[in-house]
């Protein structure tokens, strides 16, 4: 697979606690020359970001990061804040807490308030399937879908682990409505990440594949 194919399914990622504004801003340059898909980064960088990038780059943030359980209205304010400053993208985790409680028709509320919210920016769905029975996974699968969410996402990259190549393929075995899946956490080589594609992951969330492609120039 090109190189420059696995690239423009990334979404190049820093969501590090300790990133400056420089750490930001040299993401961005990169994702710029590199034809990323996206860049991901925290919402408080959103606004500088886009005014930086203007139309080079689409700009990706994250809501309810990285637990998921802060309340919907408070979800919603996040995305409509980001969304305001520039978001082009808004990756939400969801509620966890109520995925193991198995309140499926809360958690369907949730994301299409959000979806709502977005505006018709593109929404993604975080799971975390790391913490999730194959049953709860094929169950969000149902209800991403009846959300009209248009991506279903693995993980934060920051509970107890990412993506696996089994996950992948249950979700995109499971999604309907046209939703697809990004793989997401953990993916640490081209190999890697040639496999998620090939298994139906339309995205890749990563910060590891650019800097493996720098190295090799």
């Amino acid at each position: 697979m090109d190189i420059k194919e696995i690239l423009s399914k990334c979404d190049h990622t820093n969501l590090s606690q300790t990133a400056t504004w420089e750490d930001i801003k040299a993401l961005l340059d990169d994702g710029i020359k590199y034809g990323v898909k996206s860049c991901c980064i925290q919402p408080y960088f959103v606004k500088k970001a886009k005014e930086y990038v203007k139309d080079k780059l689409l700009i990706c943030t994250v809501i309810g990061f990285p637990n998921g359980y802060q309340t919907t209205a408070v979800k919603v304010f996040e995305t409509i804040n980001a969304i305001n400053n520039g978001a082009d993208e808004i990756d939400m985790v969801a509620n966890i807490n109520l995925i193991k409680s198995h309140d499926y028709i809360e958690i369907y509320e949730e994301i299409s308030k959000i979806k709502k919210a977005c505006n018709g920016k593109l929404l993604k769905v975080i799971i975390e399937t790391c913490l999730l029975t194959d049953e709860e996974k094929i169950e969000m699968c149902k209800v991403v879908s009846k959300a009209k969410a248009d991506y279903i996402k693995t993980s934060t990259g920051f509970s107890t682990s990412g993506a696996t190549f089994s996950d992948v393929k249950l979700l995109c075995d499971n999604v309907t409505g046209g939703v697809l899946v990004k793989a997401a956490g953990g993916i640490s080589s081209i190999e890697d990440a040639e496999k998620f594609i090939e298994l139906g992951a339309s995205r890749l969330g990563t910060s590891r594949i650019v800097k493996i492609v720098k190295g090799g120039k």
